[in-house]
């Protein structure tokens, strides 16, 4: 009874019953080698009496352990641990507030290109990335829509498993939406729902991409879309950005020395430039795809908001030879916690995507797809964005004045023509990342990391702070470059 006395606690004020405590705690002595194969357990009475427990209590335990193979009875002798268990070398018994999840027994190889960050962004100020403002979000229409969804209809098909590409009903009101906007040309066979652009990139990468296949982006570009096709194995290549996007003669020279198999573009405000791809670069750029047999993946994130005149159609809308993927979602029009998205293609690509999407996701929250589609069909996110778009590019022009009043000697930029933030270099004299920590001690969080391929550059997000908001931001950032 000795190492019953000593190793086994029960807590009766625990969540966890009593009987599964000690089930639990005989199970971890028997791994740990303390009770070897065989060995004879004490009587239930004797036990219960030893731990001041009920008798039934002992018994639920042991028939527990007995249920799972761990014991074994042995009429008119007794309980034992069951003989068929392998022996174990006698460990140390770990104490209660050991972590024993903390680090594996395995060998875990850590990919250099997956250790990014996760901002913390529970914080009263901030210029981020460029953010929608969720606090003008339609949750109430979404809600409602989504209640109605939840308890309305056949619960068999409305509760139950759909088609891997999404709502069809979504799928429609898309396809009616992009081609009216976008100037698409689509139905919806040509649409797969996604939970947003990284679960796009990463079916268009895992579906369509080898190993050693060559990738190329911008320079500077989105990490998270670079993590993507490194993870795939990809030979990622980059070419610079100037005033009017990506180079088109660098990107048709790579494509005579050696086979291009995807091109990922940002083109109506490229991340994190925000400058447009100008329209003669984007019909090099699709012929260029037709000449040498590469994929467009076009991510366009924040299409509907360009301030300057109506938004510039996306590549997709005069792709007639089917070489783009056009990707987007309503995480930056309307809220990152509203996970769909949307990605754009010829049928026969977006069925084997379909294919491999059930792999990692069987399918999406489909009464959270149908709500979206009732908004779209009764316009009420048409009229979100409206609204957003007046908001956002008043907030822009406060800003940038607020930059022009307070931070002229510090910040250089140029007013974007469309997007939520402001693409902001600031002097090289200034050490951005202590800048930034001073932000934080302040309240204020802004992206401070030094881009290697844009030195002293971060994006300043506007669109998810009020005006008044604004101010405190800049009045911060002033006091401190003052310093």
């Amino acid at each position: 009874m000795q190492v019953f006395s000593s190793s086994l606690r029960i807590y009766k004020d625990a969540v966890l019953p009593v009987y599964i405590q000690l089930a639990n705690q005989l199970m971890a002595l028997v791994k740990a080698g303390t009770l070897k194969a065989g060995h004879r357990l004490p009587g239930t009475r004797q036990l219960a009496a030893e731990l001041s427990v009920h008798r039934k209590t002992v018994i639920r335990a042991y028939d527990e352990l007995l249920a799972q193979g761990w014991l074994e009875s042995r009429t008119g002798s007794g309980t034992y641990v069951a003989a068929h268990l392998p022996v174990s070398k006698p460990q140390k018994l770990l104490s209660d507030t050991h972590d024993v999840a903390k680090v594996a027994g395995f060998s875990v190889k850590m990919a250099p290109h997956l250790q990014r960050k996760i901002a913390d962004l529970n914080i009263e100020l901030h210029l981020d990335d460029g953010f929608p403002d969720v606090r003008i979000a339609p949750v109430l229409d979404i809600s409602r829509a989504y209640r109605t969804q939840l308890l309305t209809g056949n619960p068999y098909t409305r509760l139950g498993y759909a088609d891997p590409k999404g709502s069809i009903w979504l799928r429609e009101e898309l396809a009616a939406y992009l081609n009216i906007t976008r100037g698409l040309r689509v139905t919806p066979a040509n649409i797969l729902i996604v939970r947003g652009t990284v679960m796009g990139l990463h079916l268009a990468c895992a579906g369509l991409l080898e190993r050693g296949d060559t990738v190329v982006t911008a320079e500077p570009g989105w990490a998270g879309a670079e993590t993507n096709f490194l993870q795939a194995g990809a030979n990622l290549l980059k070419i610079p950005v100037d005033e009017y996007g990506i180079d088109i003669d660098k990107l048709d020279a790579l494509c005579c020395k050696q086979p291009v198999r995807m091109v990922y573009v940002t083109s109506h405000h490229h991340y994190p430039t925000t400058v447009a791809l100008r329209a003669n670069r984007r019909i090099r750029l699709l012929l260029l795809a037709q000449k040498h047999g590469f994929i467009i993946f076009e991510d366009d994130y924040d299409y509907d908001f360009h301030y300057q005149n109506k938004p510039l159609m996306p590549l997709a809308s005069a792709d007639d030879a089917g070489m783009v993927l056009y990707c987007g979602s309503f995480s930056k029009t309307i809220s990152p916690a509203i996970r769909v998205g949307y990605l754009v293609g010829p049928e026969n690509v977006i069925e084997h995507l379909a294919q491999l999407r059930r792999t990692i996701d069987r399918q999406g929250d489909t009464m959270l797809e149908n709500a979206m589609a009732e908004l779209l069909q009764n316009g009420i996110i048409q009229r979100h964005l409206r609204k957003s778009l007046r908001m956002y590019q008043e907030r822009r022009d406060i800003f940038c004045g607020l930059m022009c009043d307070f931070l002229k000697k510090y910040v250089d930029f140029k007013v974007p023509d469309g997007g939520m933030a402001v693409w902001t270099h600031f002097d090289d004299k200034i050490n951005l990342p202590d800048l930034a920590q001073g932000a934080l001690k302040k309240g204020l969080y802004f992206q401070g990391e030094n881009n290697l391929s844009a030195p002293n550059f971060t994006r300043l997000g506007f669109a998810s702070s009020t005006p008044a908001e604004l101010e405190r931001c800049v009045e911060i950032l002033a006091k401190l470059l003052a310093k």
